[in-house]
């Protein structure tokens, strides 16, 4: 494993990305959409660093990965996803790459009609997304390596190391 992003950087720019959406949603009501697992740490830490009273949060889980390699199929649970209807939408992600799974589920959001969906994104790999997934609220660009920690894993491991790190193998 090797040091990509330590715990100190992730922190400003988490905070950075809080006052971002504060300013955007202002008094507006939200629903902070947090996709599970992944983002569940960054998730955490975002939505203390927003100053809106009129956020809730809910989440929903999508998966396409096996080990280090996209499976290419989107998996969800969409229990319950009616009740966004007509409301304003944060969608929160650990990391964009292929796009695929959040493209997917942003066709699935389109159906259940939301007043309006932004994305906020830890992480992006912008040669790999080439612009399919827009993301309004971007922490980092990264390049095509496949990084774990701050609740990225391969395979559930690895979510709790504080910093993101590349995965070299073992």
């Amino acid at each position: 494993m090797r040091l990509l992003i330590c715990r100190e950087t992730i922190k400003k720019k988490v905070e950075e990305l809080g006052k971002d959406i504060s300013s955007h949603y202002g008094e507006k009501p939200f629903t902070c959409l947090i996709i599970l697992k992944g983002s569940t740490i960054f998730a955490a830490d975002l939505i203390r660093s927003i100053t809106s009273e009129n956020m809730d949060i809910d989440f929903v889980r999508l998966s396409s990965y096996s080990g280090t390699s996209s499976t290419g199929n989107v998996e969800m649970s969409m229990a319950e996803l009616n009740k966004f209807k007509d409301r304003h939408l944060l969608v929160v992600e650990d990391i964009v790459d292929t796009g695929n799974t959040l493209t997917h589920f942003m066709k699935t959001l389109e159906n259940i009609g939301p007043a309006s969906v932004k994305i906020c994104s830890l992480l992006e790999k912008k040669e790999i997304n080439q612009g399919k997934v827009k993301i309004d609220f971007l922490g980092f660009d990264i390049k095509n390596e496949f990084v774990i920690g701050y609740g990225l894993d391969m395979n559930e491991r690895f979510r709790n190391l504080p910093d993101i790190m590349i995965y070299e193998g073992e």
